[in-house]
């Protein structure tokens, strides 16, 4: 299809690059042609410079133009308060200078947030007490440049987070205007109140590193460094084939995944140890940088790491659960604790997997795209909108999702969503084997027809109408019945009108004296 006017491609460029975002890629799936012209950089580049003027052709790490077109309009900050009279989402301020936002990290009295460009942002007073309820940011600055990582302290409670630990990448001093001009790597520390530096360690320009991470309290703090130059660490020592694609650590334990998908584990107390595999057999306190390996049937993409549980998502986006599971906070519907992976049959593909102290968080996309956000465990202090007593299932909670929400990351006083797509880096699930699905049946000798859809998706509606038919009131029934619709992959109007549904006859329910409407509803 070639278009009936006379326009040339630069004219075209230029009258496509005033469009929003989102008219433009649905205009590039119009036809081949719509599609090269959306597609060009030349189209991108005047949308980059209209949504970020300050974005320069020189500028490192900006191109390419559709990128970091996309990763501007999708940038954001939002927050919902747990507490207060207004519970609606809220977005903080928004950096002008900030090149997308690919991390950020509340700390005791702001938030930092570091762009694709290396950039750390300092956000004061991003969410602040006040008799109205919460006010969003009100004021940022830069904080450093030519940043690769930030931490702070492990522990889940921002209230222990006093300093913020940057990765940087710094010119040697003394040789910056010779020809022999090197850069090194450095550990800095900042006041998380001030932002003033007040420590700093620079390393050989022969030793790089690209994350960085926190074990322990602060009187037995140790900072963990991945590189893939030097092996000092017991699980490189111990396990030297091994190349450690990333990290994450707690107060107590550390997590590793390997290029190839594996999962290792660090755990510095017995306490914890008990907790994550049921028993202190295997502990040896004399050796605790040992490395555990945790068996799992698939590669490993990402993984989340609370106190005393844990949560790993495979390949095929599956959602593994492991620890203590006291107040339910594994979602496998009871609370029983897992010494080993157990697998959350319910949830697939997730966007991201946040494990706290005694509650777990999802972020999960629909078919329509649209996000929402899954909870379990203990709901007090509102930690779970909408399921004040907390529940031992994933169930839907009571926060709008921003379209475009990647990450998340709870405080005391409120959830913190950030915004943003990269269009060159997101989970690429893999689809399961029709052998390796669960509770498939095997086909009989000589049978080679494909199953029915439907007698599948009934066959796994039974356990469902079984927990239903166990309920011993009806109040109970109702509560079961929208924890399963919230299991269920509906649209997001089917599960709106079930859940409305259910909700009027609890409320009919309780209005004639034979039992009071729950306030989880």
């Amino acid at each position: 299809m070639t278009p009936a006017f006379p326009l040339l491609p630069p004219q075209v460029e230029h009258i496509i690059s005033f469009l929003p975002v989102r008219d433009v890629v649905s205009l590039g799936q119009t036809c081949h042609y719509f599609h090269e012209v959306c597609d060009s950089e030349g189209v991108w580049r005047r949308i980059c410079h209209r949504l970020s003027p300050r974005l320069r052709e020189q500028g490192s790490g900006v191109q390419p133009w559709k990128r970091a077109a996309i990763l501007n309009y999708t940038k954001g900050l939002y927050f919902q308060a747990f507490g207060g009279r207004r519970r609606c989402l809220s977005k903080s301020v928004a950096p002008v200078l900030a090149h997308g936002y690919r991390r950020f990290l509340p700390t005791k009295d702001h938030v930092f947030i570091l762009d694709y460009t290396g950039t750390i942002f300092f956000l004061k007073s991003a969410l602040v007490s006040s008799t109205l309820g919460q006010k969003r940011a009100c004021c940022y600055v830069v904080l450093c440049h030519g940043a690769k990582d930030f931490a702070s302290d492990p522990r889940g409670d921002t209230v222990y987070r006093k300093y913020l630990y940057v990765l940087a990448t710094r010119e040697q001093p003394g040789v910056v205007d010779t020809a022999h001009s090197q850069s090194c790597d450095c550990v800095e520390v900042y006041l998380q109140s001030s932002g003033q530096r007040v420590f700093k360690i620079t390393f050989h320009h022969a030793m790089s590193f690209k994350q960085m991470v926190l074990v322990g309290l602060e009187t037995q703090r140790t900072l963990l460094l991945l590189t893939g130059q030097l092996t000092l660490r017991k699980v490189s020592h111990d396990l030297p084939h091994l190349r450690v694609a990333c990290m994450a650590s707690n107060q107590g334990s550390t997590l590793y995944i390997t290029d190839q998908g594996g999962v290792y584990f660090e755990v510095h107390t017995p306490g914890v140890y008990r907790d994550l595999f049921g028993t202190l057999e295997a502990f040896d306190p004399t050796y605790q940088q040992m490395p555990l390996p945790v068996s799992l049937p698939a590669k490993v993409l990402f993984c989340a790491l609370g106190y005393n549980h844990l949560g790993l998502v495979d390949e095929f986006g599956r959602i593994f659960m492991q620890g203590s599971n006291r107040y339910g906070q594994l979602g496998t519907g009871d609370k029983m604790d897992r010494g080993e992976p157990t697998q959350v049959h319910y949830l697939q593909r997730p966007v991201a997997l946040w494990c706290g102290l005694n509650h777990s968080l999802v972020l999960s996309q629909r078919s329509d795209f649209s996000k929402e956000l899954l909870g379990c465990g203990c709901g007090a202090r509102g930690r779970l909108p909408g399921w004040p007593r907390g529940s031992a299932s994933f169930v839907k909670l009571h926060i709008k999702v921003p379209l475009y929400a990647s990450s998340l990351c709870p405080t005391r006083e409120c959830l913190y969503m950030l915004s943003g797509h990269d269009i060159e880096h997101h989970p690429a699930y893999r689809d399961l084997p029709a052998s390796r699905v669960v509770g498939t049946p095997k086909p009989s000798l000589g049978a080679e027809a494909a199953q029915d859809p439907e007698g599948v998706a009934a066959q796994a509606c039974e356990p469902y109408l079984g927990q239903i038919h166990s309920c011993p009131t009806l109040q109970e029934c109702m509560e079961t019945t929208k924890v399963i619709v919230g299991w269920m992959p509906l649209m997001a109007t089917q599960e709106d009108f079930f859940w409305e549904a259910l909700d009027m006859l609890q409320r009919a329910f309780g209005g004639v004296g034979q039992g009071p409407p729950t306030p989880d509803s």
